[in-house]
């Protein structure tokens, strides 16, 4: 049949559930789109990058009414689409059509949610349409979205990080990408990897403060050895600034921008600038109570955290716990589970309750500087860096404080 993808992006923003038909046909032209797409994808400035979302559909509508709807921005999705929240099959939906509609203004990056690992994707769409094949589909268009992307020949978007096994861009663009994450091995790195947290060996009389750390007095304790280490997660590696360093001089990058850590102000910045993390689910879990934010990065690849909060309590509904909706009060929205992904998400645990977060928004003026807009403005704009065009770090002013990454693993 005939698809009208204009009306089902209508649908999506008013989180209609597509028929299972639809869906079934759109991740046939997602798989066709994304199958014409290189592993690692070129992409222009000025774009918007967002980090991980997990399925909180109403945070999404948010980014987009503070940065810009697509196709007026430039967008890279770094992953982590679904699980967690409870909206994951509408919001996969969502990013599905605007991937089909404008293909040359979204890149979606493939996060290590985006397999058949049951981390509560699974559990939603069987309470949702009644069966799993809406699962299937989806999953199965999983195996097509890209593993990276590189923003002007400067900035490397991938949603973990550094594998030992990867050494160039090239050896990335001959992986065999069209499969379910294997559970080790370069293509399971990338998705799953993490930088080396900074020393925390610390006792009950130093402040958490002091884990906090600026850019111009970033040393080498940041990693404790600069290479790659065993990652607690069981799958990946941490990888230290030695590498990330030689990583970006063999292929003439200046930056990682990557996801899959929650940082509790919405970002953070390691390695003397290196790296990046980008966390765009305010208030994880609905529990959380962290910020979150966008990285928008200019013409001129200058750089700027947009940083917000969860969108307002009335423009938002949580399910009943037999699937339907209801209109969420200020007290009773969002709802529990565990941060670490050997646990399921399921809604029999869920318990409604609504963590207050400071709410950085705004959106009575775009964003304008050097290049960098948004239709919607609004949010808490921090300047990082600015990087030339062969991607080296030019900023006058690196003085900046670097929130913290939060303990709990996604």
């Amino acid at each position: 049949m005939g698809i009208d993808i204009d009306l089902c992006i209508s649908q999506c923003y008013q989180r209609q559930l597509l028929s299972e038909a639809v869906v079934k046909e759109l991740c046939e032209l997602g798989k066709a789109v994304l199958a014409g797409e290189g592993n690692v994808r070129q992409v222009a400035a000025p774009v918007t990058v967002v980090g991980d979302v997990h399925g909180q559909f109403y945070d999404v509508l948010e980014i987009f009414k503070i940065a810009g709807y697509c196709p007026d921005v430039n967008y890279v999705f770094l992953g982590d689409y679904v699980d967690r929240g409870f909206f994951s099959v509408e919001t996969i939906a969502l990013l599905l059509c605007l991937k089909i509609r404008h293909p040359h203004r979204i890149t979606l990056i493939r996060g290590n949610h985006e397999s058949r690992a049951t981390y509560g994707f699974y559990t939603e769409c069987l309470r949702k349409y009644g069966n799993s094949n809406v699962w299937m589909y989806f999953t199965d268009f999983f195996d097509y979205l890209v593993l990276g992307a590189v923003i002007e020949d400067a900035i490397f978007c991938v949603h973990g990080g550094l594998s030992p096994s990867i050494h160039t861009l090239d050896q990335i663009k001959v992986i065999d990408r069209f499969k379910e994450l294997p559970h080790e091995g370069p293509m399971a790195d990338l998705v799953w990897s993490d930088p080396a947290p900074a020393a925390t060996a610390t006792t009950a009389t130093t402040p958490a403060a002091s884990l906090r750390f600026t850019a111009a007095s970033s040393s080498a304790s940041d990693d404790m050895r600069g290479d790659f280490q065993i990652s607690p997660r069981g799958a990946g590696y941490l990888f230290g600034k030695i590498v990330t360093a030689q990583f970006l001089a063999t292929n003439d990058l200046g930056h990682i921008c990557r996801a899959h850590q929650l940082c509790m102000e919405g970002y953070q910045v390691l390695f003397d600038d290196l790296v990046s993390t980008v966390w765009s689910a305010p208030n994880y879990c609905y529990r959380a109570g962290n910020l979150a934010s966008v990285l928008q990065i200019g013409v001129g690849l200058e750089r700027f955290f947009n940083v917000f909060g969860p969108c307002p309590d009335d423009a938002r509904v949580a399910p009943n716990r037999d699937g339907g909706a209801i209109v969420a009060a200020s007290t009773n929205i969002g709802g529990g589970g565990m941060f670490d992904d050997d646990e399921v998400l399921a809604s029999e645990d869920i318990v409604l309750e609504q963590k207050k977060v400071s709410r950085i928004r705004g959106r009575g003026g775009g964003i304008s500087r050097s290049g960098v807009t948004g239709g919607g403005g609004g949010g808490l704009v921090r300047e990082i860096s600015s990087m030339s065009s062969n991607g080296v770090a030019i900023n006058g002013n690196s003085t900046f404080s670097n929130p913290v990454v939060s303990e709990f693993f996604l």
